[in-house]
């Protein structure tokens, strides 16, 4: 069962919890900076455990110590509670790895 868009509202109370990211249309965004490859790779490792977890998977690209995301629900046309916890995960395992947010 795909869950119900979010309300523009809800979606700016999701965000305030999740330092970095930003909306992006129908998409939030976030992008990490980390010491090295090795640190980048151990953080998108992490988060793709919670991403399969949650059999919700992110848009993403990595070169050498950044790491740029996307999270949106393709098959409800927007965004959901799913990308907001998906983005919590992440935030929570990107603070682990010391990562840094990076200007977008």
């Amino acid at each position: 069962m795909v869950p119900e868009l979010l309300t523009d509202d809800e979606v700016t109370a999701g965000l305030a919890g999740l330092p970095g990211w930003e909306r992006r249309g129908d998409t939030i965004h976030v992008e990490y900076r980390f010491a090295d490859f090795a640190a980048a790779f151990a953080f998108m490792t992490e988060a793709a455990i919670h991403a399969e977890k949650r059999n919700h998977h992110p848009e993403w690209s990595n070169v050498y110590n950044r790491v740029s995301i996307d999270l949106t629900t393709h098959d409800a046309g927007g965004l959901t509670s799913y990308d907001l916890e998906l983005a919590g995960a992440m935030s929570a395992a990107a603070q682990r790895s010391g990562a840094e947010v990076h200007g977008t």
